[in-house]
């Protein structure tokens, strides 16, 4: 780690030393802890908490089992993958494409600003972190207004910055943004602690196949077949009293 800090911080430099250091960074930045801001969305579950739809710990493992095969594997998911090898490329016309791709498939208003709350807040926390240049080029372009910074598009250029294989990439991505849904079920029904980690321990395979799966999908695939999802976020804005911004 000296290495690192008195020489460039790029993953291309620290090639002749220890890897341990990223793979503890990218434990960081999954973290529950990480201040992504995700503890202020719930992406539409609160619907479904307040219509009393989502009750338990079995109706938590089906939302989140259908969110993770209906929702981020035909959409987010696809969208960190084709970051991921864009930026291998630095291909930065083709993410600010992907960018606006991001943006325009979200329907509902609050899943659009969430989704731009977290990839802004994400970049602010990592970017002091990096001297790679095209960690440099999206806060630029952030500064500026001149994107939106959506978090799975941020979440796979910096992934592919820190050399993570593409498959862990996608693992993790829909890992975080699962545990943090989880973390808010339990405070919002409310549950307790031992049902959260229940129910996540019971997700990590529907995870794993799921990122399997779009390993062989392509920007062809991308969809969005989350309709009643999508209504839930858009009657989100209209709920009498809310615990989370969308």
């Amino acid at each position: 780690m000296n290495n690192q800090r008195e020489g460039s911080k790029s993953p291309s430099n620290t090639r002749d030393i220890s890897t341990d250091p990223w793979f503890l960074h990218l434990i960081q930045i999954n973290d529950s802890a990480f201040p992504t801001g995700s503890f202020a969305h719930s992406f539409g579950m609160e619907t479904y908490i307040q219509e009393n739809v989502l009750r338990n710990e079995d109706d938590l493992w089906e939302f989140c089992s259908m969110y993770i095969r209906h929702n981020l594997a035909s959409a987010d998911a696809i969208i960190v993958k084709e970051a991921y090898h864009l930026a291998k490329k630095h291909d930065t016309q083709g993410l600010i494409h992907l960018e606006n791709i991001s943006h325009g498939i979200k329907l509902s208003p609050e899943t659009r600003k969430g989704s731009a709350m977290m990839g802004r807040q994400f970049l602010h926390m990592v970017y002091p972190l990096n001297d790679d240049e095209l960690l440099k080029f999206w806060y630029e372009k952030l500064k500026n207004k001149e994107i939106k910074g959506h978090y799975p598009v941020i979440y796979g250029i910096y992934t592919a910055m820190m050399d993570v294989d593409v498959k862990m990439s996608i693992d993790t991505f829909i890992y975080s943004s699962i545990t943090a849904l989880v973390q808010n079920a339990v405070r919002a029904v409310p549950l307790g602690q031992r049902s959260g980690v229940k129910t996540m321990f019971s997700l990590l395979p529907v995870i794993q196949e799921t990122a399997s799966r779009v390993m062989d999908l392509s920007m062809d695939d991308l969809d969005n077949n989350s309709i009643a999802l999508e209504i839930a976020s858009m009657q989100h804005e209209f709920l009498h009293s809310r615990l989370f911004i969308s």
